[in-house]
């Protein structure tokens, strides 16, 4: 490893960042991190911080957990890679497979179908419910229905699904036949409806009259986060997603479940979906499948879905899409230990209590600094803060007090996340509460900093 000079000389010199301006890192160095330990992270001057942030909302388990390193080396020693195109397969995806079945029967799904991570699974899930249509003989139904703010990856599918102009204006136009209807957030919607249970209705009627526009018989899928994640942690009322399930049903429309983010306990639930009492039927996942330790992810399928497919005896239901790197026997195997590793420590029930501790030190901070606007989660290990210059008129912040928030936050001892006005937090699942602690006491420090 090249010193810690080379490193800071060259931040950002010869390399291109995901979600930020070339120019703007090379103004203003990312942090670099260089070591981990527990939810803990170090950056190459020594400084070590709670990961406020799980990563990237992807390592439930920490950086420490051995049992899926082990099974990345043992893997790697035995076969590091094989492909499961048609004609061969791997022992290890099949063992997954039948280990996945098993841990999402609650949720009505039981077929997988491997990808490299959650925009590989965003765009299967649209491509697999075009195909559904089309071997049941309604091959005009190609259109799909997401929310507003929701956030479904960067490929071209999921940016055409994607509710945020930030991932989609640059790279317009996208794909067609994707409409958008409001999402239930409850601190900025066009109905300037405050009450989340009214709310919800007022946005189930969007999707009802957008169905109505567009044509039932043209609608696929309607894919949708369970908790809107990267758009702010914008939590629907319990009878928001329920009802777009009751919906989908009575118009013959697919319902696809993005939680790419939301399964595999973050919710405080092992899933999104079951945390609401929804059966959908597909669902998308990646991110904590291996604790981020290896790129991978999987397409979940319901019985009745699947039953379209394996019945199919035109030949339409003959799958032309997969990736070089679909069921990597080095990511099965980390998912394997990641999946016996997250149920033997059950992190769901640490992330609900947590979580709550969480968000109640976060609206504690938003009664002492008018900054805070809104404080969203509740619902285990999703906190989201929206900051505002001026509570009354509801004006985003600027830019200088957004990175002074975020740089005097990991200064006192936390990573957090800034995006737009919004400071987001996703610890790893295995957070305990004295952590907890210090990441309310680091985004104290960092509030007071900018506080009048």
């Amino acid at each position: 490893m090249k010193d810690s000079n080379f490193l800071k000389e060259n931040n950002a010199r010869s390399l291109w960042h995901p979600m930020a301006h070339p120019a703007d890192c090379r103004a203003n160095p990312p942090i670099i991190v260089s070591g981990s330990n527990g939810v803990r992270i170090s950056d190459v001057d020594g400084h070590e911080v709670v990961d406020g942030v799980g990563g990237l909302w992807n390592v439930n388990l920490g950086f420490s957990c051995q049992p899926v390193k082990e099974a990345i080396a043992a893997q790697l020693d035995r076969l590091p890679y094989y492909s499961i195109f048609r004609g061969t397969t791997t022992d290890v995806v099949i063992e997954l497979a039948e280990e996945l079945r098993d841990f999402f029967a609650p949720d009505g799904l039981s077929r997988s179908f491997f990808t490299s991570g959650g925009s590989d699974s965003v765009d299967t899930a649209l491509m697999l419910a075009r195909q559904y249509h089309k071997i049941r003989g309604e091959a005009g139904r190609v259109k799909f229905l997401s929310l507003k703010k929701g956030y479904h990856g960067t490929h071209f599918g999921g940016a055409s699904v994607n509710g945020n102009a930030n991932f989609r204006t640059a790279y317009e136009p996208l794909l067609a036949g994707c409409h958008h209807i409001p999402a239930p957030y409850t601190y900025r919607n066009p109905f300037d409806e405050t009450d989340p249970e009214r709310l919800a209705q007022l946005c189930l009627s969007a999707l009802e009259d957008e169905i109505a526009f567009q044509g039932e018989g043209t609608i696929a899928a309607m894919i949708m986060e369970p908790i809107l994640g990267a758009g702010g942690v914008l939590v629907p009322h319990e009878s928001f997603m329920p009802g777009v399930r009751e919906i989908c049903d009575r118009h013959g429309i697919l319902l696809i479940a993005d939680e790419v983010i939301t399964a595999f306990g973050r919710t405080g639930d092992w899933t999104g979906s079951r945390h609401w009492g929804v059966k959908p039927d597909l669902m998308t996942t990646a991110k904590a499948i291996t604790n981020g330790y290896f790129p991978f992810g999987a397409v979940m399928m319901s019985d009745a879905v699947a039953e379209v497919f394996e019945g199919d005896e035109t030949g339409r239901a003959a799958i032309g899409h997969g990736y070089t790197y679909s069921g990597h026997p080095v990511g099965a195997a980390a998912a394997l230990a990641c999946l016996a590793e997250t149920k033997r420590l059950d992190v769901a029930a640490n992330a609900a209590a947590r979580g709550t501790q969480l968000f109640e030190g976060c609206k504690a901070l938003q009664e002492r600094y008018e900054i805070i606007g809104d404080v969203r989660g509740g619902h285990g290990l999703m906190t989201g803060l929206e900051l505002v210059s001026d509570r009354a008129t509801k004006a985003p912040i600027d830019k200088e007090t957004i990175a002074k928030v975020h740089e005097e936050t990991y200064r006192a001892g936390a990573m957090v996340r800034m995006s737009g006005a919004n400071l987001l937090m996703s610890p790893p699942l295995v957070l305990s509460e004295e952590e907890a602690d210090i990441i309310l006491s680091a985004l104290d420090a960092g509030f007071a900093s900018v506080a009048g």
